[in-house]
């Protein structure tokens, strides 16, 4: 493994028209029962009068809008996205806190056929999902056909017994004309209680999402303070923002090949947090990509990448990028677990 590196510090400076399709426009789709109220089975006694509270897989084929979906929900961009597929790597808990309930909202990698230890790794996490979901929101494209990784999503949904929504996502590029086939056809490859039509980069076609969500949640308790947004430590959301920044200034496979581990974090009152974070790489040809001529391509993934993590974190930070080689880390399960993908996704 090449121990050479390559430092970095930036300067500070650096018509609605949603379609939400229900029972009267799916005449086949049979009602939906209402949640059965009962007690919590984390055995919490007590809970406001109406109280729901569960996990909602967000599930689909990478690049559906998964994690644009639970941000919206949230309110704040917790999830990193980016055009490319299988940007969500680890499942993430969102925690939307509301009065009448508390959301657990789970966000999955993509469903895909692997070809790594990693894409293995990913799936198994999306695919446990579905084994804690008390709700599942199937998110498609609703842009294009049902194609391959769509059969692969359905095929896993049949494992699964929990209420089912069909969320056509990206409404606002399909003519209205195409809508009923579109969606004929996507229910053709597994069953849904309810199908709503959403652009969710536009906040389309959301809110009747969520209020079908928490219709079909158990009655139980909050879990989790109401001020608390996920469970994921700072560190492992910083590393996930600099990582959205390589694959947005990265092109072709190498900002799939890149992994990011926060080395050092340090909070200061009296100035700038300082933190710093590797980038691994899998070859050699592909850290000098990375770092660009000059160094400029690290820097502007530094520079981007800083700007997020100062609005994550409300401080001024110092941030330190450094690039190394971990050859093929995502065929190699012991460097899957130093980088933090464990051999099972913890629950």
């Amino acid at each position: 493994m090449a121990t050479d590196k390559a430092a970095l510090t930036p300067d500070s400076e650096v018509e609605d028209g949603a379609l939400t399709p229900g029972a009267e426009e799916n005449p086949s789709l049979d009602p939906v029962p209402e949640a059965e109220a009962g007690p919590s089975s984390l055995g919490v006694a007590d809970w406001p009068a109406g109280h729901r509270s569960g996990f909602v897989a967000i599930v689909g084929a990478p690049n559906v809008g998964k994690s644009t979906i639970m941000n919206y929900f949230l309110g704040q961009k917790l999830a990193i996205v980016s055009p490319k597929p299988q940007t969500t790597r680890q499942r993430i808990l969102g925690i939307l806190t509301r009065e009448d309930a508390q959301v657990l909202f789970l966000d999955t990698p993509g469903l895909h056929k692997p070809v790594t230890q990693l894409g293995e790794y990913m799936v198994s996490a999306a695919r446990d999902s579905l084994d804690d979901a008390d709700v599942v929101l199937w998110v498609v494209d609703g842009s294009r056909e049902p194609d391959d990784a769509d059969r692969t999503v359905a095929e896993a949904l049949a494992s699964t017994e929990a209420p089912k929504a069909l969320i056509l996502n990206k409404r606002d590029q399909v003519p209205a004309g195409a809508m009923p086939e579109r969606q004929r056809a996507y229910l053709a490859l597994a069953t849904a209680e309810q199908v709503f039509w959403t652009a969710a980069t536009l906040g389309r076609g959301m809110e009747p999402v969520l209020d079908w969500i928490i219709a079909h949640l158990p009655a139980g308790p909050r879990y989790y303070p109401e001020d608390q947004l996920t469970d994921r430590e700072e560190r492992f959301l910083v590393a996930e923002l600099i990582r959205e920044q390589a694959l947005l200034k990265l092109r072709h496979e190498v900002p799939h090949a890149i992994a990011v581990t926060i080395d050092e974090f340090k909070e200061r009152q009296d100035g700038p947090h300082y933190v710093a974070a590797t980038l691994y790489v899998e070859k050699e040809s592909q850290k000098p990509i990375v770092i660009g001529a000059g160094g400029a391509t690290l820097k502007a993934i530094g520079t981007a990448a800083r700007a997020e993590i100062e609005r994550l974190l409300g401080h001024p930070v110092y941030l330190a990028l450094w690039v190394k080689v971990r050859h093929n880390w995502r065929r190699n399960p012991a460097h899957l677990r130093a980088l933090g993908y464990r051999d099972r996704p913890e629950r």
